[in-house]
């Protein structure tokens, strides 16, 4: 999505699959990773904020599916963040509610950055909660703001406010109101609005538990403006049980796995994850139809509060290599 100057023009619809993109990452995913017998572990527990996993319930009643955008989470953490260059990250917990953290990244291919970040919550309860009540906010060295808040008005309703400037242009200014029902989720997004320019975005999502594993919805993305007026409608679904889920969704463009019918393209990943408690190390990979091959390895150095990640991705349709290594403290 983009704001001020950019948005001083008329919305294309490239902006409006860029709004798709990033409010429902449409991929198809499959999770073998979660066990069955092993307990939750922190990731898992953020996966399901709102108690146990669906399969667990014993009292009859369907489960809150949750929020759209944490539709694809359990299924995107398996696979890896491709990095490039040397990174470093020192984290510090000032407080159980106010977190600040420190990022350095070089690189030879894109540009160097330094950026700071600074996150509050409004309760030590939600400390391992995503969905948690939130301020954080964000700058860069180029000057770029990224602030994002998160409050719960009632037991049911959420309210969301994202802004984001790229460098002293305004590039995205929305606002979601999410009501949480006792077995769906609904909620409305209201993105760059601009009175003058008569140009504005709406976002519909819902979310329906439909058995104790089926969680079935959807989303509609409108835009006005000036020259243009459109909309996409998008189908998602996720299926669970007690050690594998699989989400998908589905738009008139194809179903992504991904696939377009404009581009006539179609890609498929696979993404795994191994874990080696004894060794402290977490392992993350994916290959995906376009010959892209990349693994991200994560060792704990213990005793120190310290990470270390090395990562590689190779694309050998283009014939590139990436390879980044990165230290997180903390």
């Amino acid at each position: 999505m983009r704001g001020g100057t950019e948005s001083s023009r008329d919305l294309s619809v490239s902006d409006l699959e860029e709004v798709v993109n990033r409010s429902c990452p449409c991929l198809c995913h499959f999770d073998p990773n979660l066990s069955e017998k092993a307990p939750l572990t922190s990731r898992e527990e953020a996966s399901h904020p709102h108690g146990p996993p669906r399969w667990e319930r014993k009292d009859g009643r369907l489960p809150n599916p949750g929020s759209f955008h944490s539709l694809h989470r359990s299924c995107k953490d398996v696979f890896p963040h491709q990095i490039e260059g040397v990174k470093m990250i020192i984290n510090k917990a000032l407080s159980s509610f106010f977190k600040v953290s420190h990022s350095v990244h070089l690189s030879a291919v894109s540009p160097s950055y330094y950026r700071f970040h600074v996150e509050h919550l409004q309760s030590d309860d939600y400390s391992k909660d995503k969905e948690a009540p939130a301020l954080i906010g964000e700058m860069d060295s180029s000057g770029s703001l990224n602030a994002h808040a998160l409050l719960h008005l009632t037991e049911r309703v959420r309210a969301r406010t994202v802004f984001q400037t790229q460098q002293s242009q305004f590039v995205t200014w929305q606002f979601e109101t999410e009501y949480r029902g006792s077995d769906f989720t609904a909620a409305v997004t209201v993105a760059n609005p601009d009175v003058l320019r008569e140009s504005v975005i709406l976002v519909a999502h819902f979310l329906q538990s439909v058995s104790s594993g089926l969680v079935l919805g959807g989303e509609l993305v409108y835009h006005r403006g000036r020259a243009e007026e459109g909309g996409i409608l998008t189908l998602a679904g996720q299926y669970s049980r007690p050690n594998w889920v699989a989400t998908l969704n589905a738009d008139p463009s194809g179903v992504e796995f991904e696939a377009s019918t404009r581009t006539q393209e179609t890609t498929t990943s696979f993404g795994y994850q191994m874990e080696l408690p004894e060794a402290n190390m977490v392992f993350r990979g994916m290959i995906n139809s376009r010959c892209i091959i990349g693994g991200v390895l994560e060792k704990r150095l213990s005793p120190l509060p310290a990470t270390l990640i090395m990562g590689a991705f190779v694309n050998h349709r283009g014939d590139k290599l990436q390879v980044g290594l990165g230290v997180t403290v903390g």
